[in-house]
């Protein structure tokens, strides 16, 4: 179906009354039933099987994706989210009742979701579409009106968004645009931001929303470990850990952003990387269809000048004309190197030694918690420590990002690497208001107990029915 609620937003056009304009289509409850729901979920998913040549291309211009890849890390997740939500939103939607305790009886409580209102959804440039779409999917779920911003360093796929979604969607507007718009966006009044991103705007997102009070989830990044030891698949991990790395060139949140090997399983892993990276994107991956490009020239400066630390153990050629960093891997890295104290972004993998899983949880520990901690290890009590003693948005075992893939489990950060979580039902949480519903009747009118004035009788009623709960009232003398 096509919608004909909201236009794209150009930058000669005023912000403040597109905002204003979806608030007021959200107050005539149009996004409330469960219908119109289901109906944008669906107009969602035919946007994106419809124009899937189109959306290919797009995301091959702004980072030379390859189809097989758009498909797997972009439309193929955005898919997973729409079905996910369309066979559980009646379950999702439905209140909850909840228990009622003695001295509150007779009575029902319910909890009812109902939506926030308007949100905001600021969007990078790294994953264009599903890193867009996938928080669209919940606030629509939740029966929200939301703005959409998508980043101005993916130009093609922000000017298909811009062009696409007003087209099939209901009470969404998208908003092009860079610093001055995205000003303008902070200064209206939303009823929830998301914003996915680095943590320097996250601060900028956060200040700007506490000026309203409004909620944010901040979907931010950092320096994702990696814990590798010997009693691992090593040729296995070389594959999976090659394929997390550079993976988009590596300019995912959740790439592996560092390895701390132990001295034992180190001469293995260095044998065994080179080989995965050839396999993946031959001896030559500049040519390969299926390895990408650095967003932009400051990305591409920024990433070379990370490349001088440490041993050259593959990579290290790039191609300034084309933005192409080879697939690069350091070793004997020292840990103050600025490899190592920023979030790298890029295809480039630094590779520490460590005497074990004990040294490698202090080395951990002593820097912001991550993202996503991974490990490779068939050792049970090294598994065990790694999740009791470390903090980190996610933990996963012997593979890297695909928890990203599973609906039910909810992605976010911890600390400095984000707060708030979505995905399946966490999506639908994220931007939902959970209204407490209580109800008691007026007869019989058991609440004259609590009425003044009050005497030793009613006290000691009192006392009775809450002797359980209230650790004053119910103490016996």
């Amino acid at each position: 179906m096509t919608g004909t609620a909201a236009p794209a937003v150009q930058q000669d056009q005023h912000i403040p009354q597109t905002v204003a304009g979806l608030r007021a289509t959200f107050d005539t409850g149009l996004t409330r039933p469960a219908a119109w729901r289901r109906r944008q979920l669906r107009a969602l998913r035919r946007l994106l099987l419809d124009h899937t040549p189109a959306i290919e291309e797009a995301l091959y211009d702004d980072l030379r994706k390859g189809r097989t890849e758009s498909h797997l890390t972009e439309i193929g997740q955005v898919l997973t989210e729409i079905e996910h939500a369309l066979r559980h939103l009646d379950r999702w939607m439905r209140p909850r009742r909840v228990a009622v305790p003695l001295n509150i009886k007779p009575a029902t409580a319910r909890i009812h979701p109902e939506p926030l209102g308007v949100c905001l959804i600021i969007a990078p440039w790294n994953y264009p579409l599903t890193l867009t779409l996938n928080p669209l999917v919940g606030a629509l779920a939740a029966g929200n009106a939301a703005v959409v911003k998508p980043s101005e360093l993916a130009p093609a796929t922000s000017g298909l968004l811009a062009d696409l979604l007003p087209r099939h969607l209901e009470a969404v507007a998208v908003v092009e645009g860079a610093v001055e718009e995205t000003t303008t966006l902070l200064a209206q009044r939303f009823d929830h931001i998301f914003y996915t991103g680095n943590g320097t705007v996250g601060r900028v997102v956060a200040a700007a929303a506490a000026k309203n009070l409004t909620p944010t989830t901040l979907e931010l990044g950092g320096k994702s470990p990696v814990f590798i030891d010997e009693t691992a698949d090593m040729t296995v991990t070389a594959r999976r850990l090659a394929w997390g790395k550079f993976t988009n060139a590596g300019q995912t949140c959740v790439a592996p952003d560092y390895v701390l090997v132990t001295q034992a399983a180190r001469d293995a892993l260095l044998a065994a990387l080179p080989a995965a990276v050839h396999q993946m994107y031959g001896a030559n991956p500049r040519t390969s269809a299926d390895y990408g490009r650095i967003v932009n020239d400051r990305h591409f400066h920024r990433l070379t000048a990370l490349t001088t630390d440490g041993d050259l153990l593959i990579g290290g050629t790039s191609d300034a004309a084309e933005r192409y960093i080879a697939p690069t891997v350091l070793t004997d890295v020292p840990p103050g190197a600025p490899v190592m104290t920023e979030e790298i972004f890029g295809p480039i993998l630094p590779i520490l030694t460590v005497r074990g899983v004990d040294d490698a949880i202090d080395f951990i520990n002593a820097r912001d918690k991550p993202l996503s901690l991974y490990a490779f290890t068939r050792d049970k009590s090294a598994r065990q420590a790694l999740l009791e003693r470390t903090s980190s948005g996610g933990l996963v075992l012997n593979a890297p990002m695909i928890h990203l893939g599973v609906p039910d489990l909810p992605f976010g950060g911890v600390g400095p690497s984000g707060m708030g979580a979505y995905h399946g039902k966490a999506s639908f949480d994220t931007f939902t208001h959970r209204k407490p519903l209580l109800s008691k009747p007026t007869r019989p009118d058991t609440l004259r107990l609590i009425y003044a004035p009050h005497t030793t009788r009613s006290f000691a009623l009192i006392a009775k029915a809450v002797s359980r709960t209230h650790p004053l009232l119910g103490r016996r003398r």
